[in-house]
């Protein structure tokens, strides 16, 4: 997989947003968006600073007016005292209104910028593979992106409102302090120069700190989701207390990572305020030594205190802000490398929104492992004629799932092609290829949102007649009616007010609705009671006419009426016919039809055996000859 890095090589989903994978890169990206909005809080920032340092000018000019009195007509005296006046006020004026108009865009910009990183961040996100999304916390990524969001907030206001405001303090002061004495602007200008350049250094140390910091912060986070989505197995194994350790173990980890990140920093503002101490010292000082010597007046003398102070206080509080500073590039740097990283599977540059008119699946050569070194499929060939129902049985790690995830397209093979119709599914746009695809999940998950919401989610057009008549078919509208909104009531997350039978229906009603030409089913039925069962299995049997069908099962009487049954062992397809067929043969099939224990395959070999949510009270005997047992 190419680095983060490799920006020649970096692969990117067609129509997502070109993220740039450096942190500040990738601010400057959203900065652009906005860049006429930016600029002109730039200018207001400007002005509002220098009026601010042109203060105590303002306040010399009247001291020296005053002090001049004595040698001035009374009229004269009046008139420049106006002038002075009124610079003072135009000054005192022109700082509220600069900072007022700056603020009125950073309250509008603010607000939108974090939306549109986060519009940005989870579009990018969306795009990421199966393989990637399962290897990490649902929790830390939202966590991220909620933290790089307000990172990028955090450092645009850091380098508007503080960093270029002391820029321009220390410009302005520096000048005036020039003009009253030469030395005396040399020496403070030197300091600031001197301060700003060791603090930036410190703080650039201490930014690896602020990253671990951030990356804790997430993994606890993802932690306490995890847990949170998992509360309810806590209570009934009685471990509510045991889940409070597991999170106190990495708070604490998080704690310890956090404080030597706040000790460093607190050391460098150590450092920074007993310098700035001195050095406020040492100018009143100098300031007064040049005053009694007569090098300077006592308008500049207020002026160049004044001054020196507002430079020293700024210059601190500016060495202060380097810290939070990289805090926040911490922050997004965090999610940045997170996030925007390639994406592992992307539609081709040609792909097409080619229609699935048949559903012929085809497997050409395929070889595939979830580790490359480690094939489970290899040259693996075969053919699904449109229409045909076909069963996927064997033994936990024998390949059925993964036979399905290739067609869904989670991972790509290795080698070969898997195609649909004679297209290879990699010459089509994902979106065309899951529009055309419907599976139903031995555990689905349903989005904390209304019962209609979630059955129309399978075609988002559907009028309410069709999604309550998708829910009666799929034997849902029953429990749906009695509920006291109907229709209208939330699943909670990932559909947990629900039983697990009720949520199966929901998303078969759901995939009723879509109505693709391929289905998938994944133990369907598995979490139903018997008599439901059997009543949703004659819904599935009509809504499987004219599909091309793929059935994984654990319930061998669950597909023992299909038309094809595929045997898998080890990544290999041993056994390939109908039910009465391989019964005939007496191979791996009838093995495993022997030894199921009320319709599932018992696993006595190695590995951990796939177990169903309950057993099937209908289940065939196998001692019954075949011919039977379906009216048993």
């Amino acid at each position: 997989m190419p680095t983060v890095s490799d920006s020649s090589h970096f692969q990117r989903a067609p129509g997502t947003p070109r993220l740039p994978a450096t942190p500040l890169r990738f601010i400057g990206y959203f900065v652009r968006q906005y860049r006429w909005w930016y600029l002109a809080m730039l200018v207001l920032v400007t002005a509002d600073a220098t009026c601010g340092i042109l203060i105590p000018y303002g306040i010399s000019k009247i001291i020296k007016t005053v002090t001049d009195a004595a040698a001035q007509p009374a009229l004269a005296v009046k008139d420049h005292l106006h002038g002075a006046l009124l610079l003072f006020v135009a000054l005192a004026v022109g700082e509220v209104i600069f900072s007022r108009l700056s603020g009125a865009i950073q309250i509008r910009l603010g607000p939108r910028q974090r939306q549109n990183v986060t519009r940005a961040l989870y579009h990018y996100l969306q795009y990421h593979s199966h393989r990637y999304i399962t290897n990490d916390f649902a929790g830390a990524l939202a966590h991220r992106i909620s933290e790089t969001s307000l990172g990028v907030s955090q450092t645009l206001w850091s380098i508007l409102t503080e960093f270029w405001p002391a820029t321009v303090v220390l410009g302005v002061s520096v000048s005036l302090l020039l003009g009253a004495h030469v030395k005396l602007g040399v020496f403070v200008l030197a300091w600031a120069m001197l301060f700003v350049a060791l603090s930036f250094w410190l703080a650039r140390r201490c930014r690896p700190y602020a990253l671990k910091a951030s990356a804790a912060r997430s993994e606890t986070t993802g932690k306490i989701v995890d847990s949170v989505t998992n509360l309810t197995s806590a209570r009934l194994f009685a471990r509510l207390g045991f889940e409070r350790g597991y999170l106190n173990n990495f708070l604490a980890k998080e704690l310890s990572v956090i404080d030597r990140s706040n000790g460093y920093a607190e050391r460098i503002r150590w450092f920074q305020f007993t310098a700035a101490a001195l050095l406020k010292v040492g100018t009143l000082y100098y300031a007064l030594e040049l005053w009694q010597q007569g090098a300077i007046s006592l308008a500049d003398f207020v002026m160049a205190v004044s001054l020196a102070l507002l430079v020293i206080t700024e210059v601190r509080n500016l060495a202060r802000r380097f810290l939070e500073f990289f805090e926040y590039v911490g922050n997004v740097s965090n999610g940045v490398h997170t996030i925007v990283r390639p994406h592992e599977l992307t539609d081709a540059p040609d792909a097409t929104e080619a229609r699935i008119a048949r559903g012929v699946i085809e497997f050409r050569d395929v070889s595939f492992g979830h580790s490359p070194d480690q094939p489970l499929f290899r040259h693996l060939n075969v053919v699904i004629p449109a229409g045909q129902r076909v069963g996927l049985v064997g033994l936990s790690g024998s390949g059925k799932s993964t036979f399905v995830s290739l067609i869904l397209r989670m991972y790509d093979p290795q080698g070969g092609q898997i195609c649909v119709d004679g297209v290879d599914i990699r010459a089509m746009t994902q979106d065309a290829l899951h529009a055309q695809l419907s599976l139903i999940p031995q555990d689905p998950s349903l989005f904390h949102r209304t019962l209609m919401e979630n059955i129309r989610y399978g075609r988002i057009e559907a009028t309410d007649e069709e999604v309550v008549e998708a829910a009666r078919r799929a034997h849902a509208h029953e429990f749906i009616a009695q509920m006291k909104e109907g229709y209208h009531s939330m699943v909670g997350e990932r559909g947990v007010k629900l039983s697990g039978g009720q949520r199966q229906r929901i998303a078969i009603a759901r995939v009723i609705l879509k109505n693709a030409p391929v289905l998938i089913l994944d133990e369907a039925t598995s979490s139903l009671d018997s008599i439901t069962e059997k009543a949703i299995q004659e819904t599935l049997d009509d809504a499987m006419i004219g599909k091309t069908v793929i059935v994984v099962a654990h319930r061998l009487s669950t597909i023992a009426h299909l038309d094809r049954i595929l045997v898998f062992e080890h990544g290999r397809i041993v056994e390939d016919g109908s039910h009465a067929e391989l019964i005939r043969k007496g191979g791996a099939y009838h093995a495993l039809w022997s030894r199921q224990t009320g319709g599932f395959i018992v696993d006595e070999g190695e590995g951990a055996a796939e177990q169903p949510l309950m057993t099937d009270d209908l289940a065939p005997d196998p001692a019954v000859p075949i011919g039977e047992s379906a009216n048993r």
